[in-house]
């Protein structure tokens, strides 16, 4: 008996862990909204992410672009548009950030699609 509650614990843990969908406290609302959209869109490939990094004094969220010759997206808190650090037809981007890569600290995954191919 006592056996079998531990395998009944295990797997209720377990499959807790696989559907952890949570998102950081603090993340800014239209960041959150941003997500919310990406969940009902049909899955990316590569599968939707947001990382917040620390650039230039401040926290801003990068979405990788979803296919070839797409920008990627570094938006500040408000979800403004702050450049396109990669991607397009050359894959560097806007040119309005090109010391992004280099110069961005750390990097935080806020979410990731689980739907991802």
């Amino acid at each position: 008996m006592k056996r079998l509650a531990y395998l009944l614990l295990l797997a209720v843990l377990t499959t807790g862990a696989c559907k952890n969908d949570s998102i950081p406290a603090g993340t800014p609302s239209c960041i959150v909204d941003q997500i919310e959209q990406m969940k009902k869109a049909p899955a990316g490939n590569p599968g939707y992410s947001i990382t917040r990094y620390s650039y230039k004094g401040a926290l801003v969220y990068y979405i990788p672009p979803q296919c070839c010759d797409q920008f990627s997206q570094l938006l500040n808190d408000k979800c403004e548009t702050i450049c396109a650090p990669d991607g397009g037809l050359t894959g560097v981007g806007d040119g309005r950030c090109i010391d992004f890569s280099s110069t961005a600290t750390n990097g935080t995954l806020i979410w990731k699609d689980p739907r991802g191919r």
